[in-house]
């Protein structure tokens, strides 16, 4: 008896250890393809959000996008926690897309002789889009519905392999649309204008429109710019003109779009919108 009593006594001093709480799995993966721009929200409210380790800002009520590379591969993770503190995990499936290929005459193809001169230029340039991308607006912007920021035929699609002559090069990183110079260039959705400045040796011309939550438009080749940085544009709101500054065939828009450093296709955001 005094055995029993003691064993009581000594599993009476034990703490108690809950039970972790069971994971959350959608039963749906999201599904996707390569080079899209997903706007969605979460299906169980939570907190940490991260696409494979990697954190996805999102707003209060669940809401967010994620972007998926040109090269992704067939599958990706979402995972958070959610507001009662159990582990939840939402798997993206990603459909590869075939891409077109863009043949280019080989004087357009990148300087192959050092060039100091022209390093140091670049290096100006591109110091420029990064600071002009160092801060993105908390407005959610990036939840209305896109349209086309000029009408026009689309004379690449993204995601083209580019060849320059003989020389494949980096994939097309935006849409191009073929348009007379002079053609108005509108916001395709509200922004903040994060660089409004040019010609820049490859670009020309260019705005940088901050749509929020690290998603952004960049325009190029304008022939004349109509807006200035720390301007708030609406949707639909004048910001340019087409042209042919920087290296171009011809006149034509180049929009380009990046999520968090991330380059999508801009015609997925013509034909979706956010859940």
């Amino acid at each position: 008896m005094k055995a029993i009593g003691l064993a009581l006594v000594i599993a009476a001093a034990i703490p108690m250890v809950a039970a972790a709480p069971l994971p959350f799995t959608a039963v749906e993966p999201l599904a996707t393809r390569q080079g899209a721009l997903v706007r969605t929200r979460l299906p169980r409210p939570g907190h940490d959000l991260t696409l494979d380790g990697k954190p996805v800002p999102m707003t209060r009520d669940g809401a967010f996008m994620i972007g998926i590379d040109h090269d992704a591969g067939a599958t990706a993770l979402l995972a958070w926690t959610t507001d009662s503190g159990r582990p939840a995990r939402w798997p993206v499936t990603i459909t590869a897309k075939a891409w077109d290929t863009d043949i280019l005459p080989a004087r357009l193809s990148m300087p192959g002789p050092p060039n100091p001169e022209y390093d140091a230029r670049r290096d100006r340039e591109l110091g420029a889009v990064k600071a002009a991308r160092a801060d993105t607006s908390p407005l959610p912007f990036w939840q209305a519905r896109f349209i086309r920021p000029a009408p026009g035929r689309i004379s690449t699609n993204f995601g083209a392999q580019r060849i320059y002559g003989d020389r494949p090069a980096a994939p097309h990183g935006g849409m191009d649309i073929a348009a007379p110079t002079g053609t108005p260039i509108l916001s395709p959705s509200p922004a903040v204008v994060r660089l409004a400045t040019g010609p820049f040796a490859l670009e020309g011309n260019l705005v940088i429109l901050d749509h929020g939550l690290g998603l952004y438009s960049v325009m190029m080749h304008l022939s004349r710019i109509d807006v200035k940085a720390g301007q708030i544009v609406a949707q639909g709101e004048p910001i340019g003109l087409v042209g042919a500054t920087g290296r171009a065939t011809g006149p034509h828009l180049h929009w380009g779009m990046t999520w968090l450093g991330v380059r999508v296709d801009p015609a997925t955001l013509l034909t979706e919108t956010p859940q």
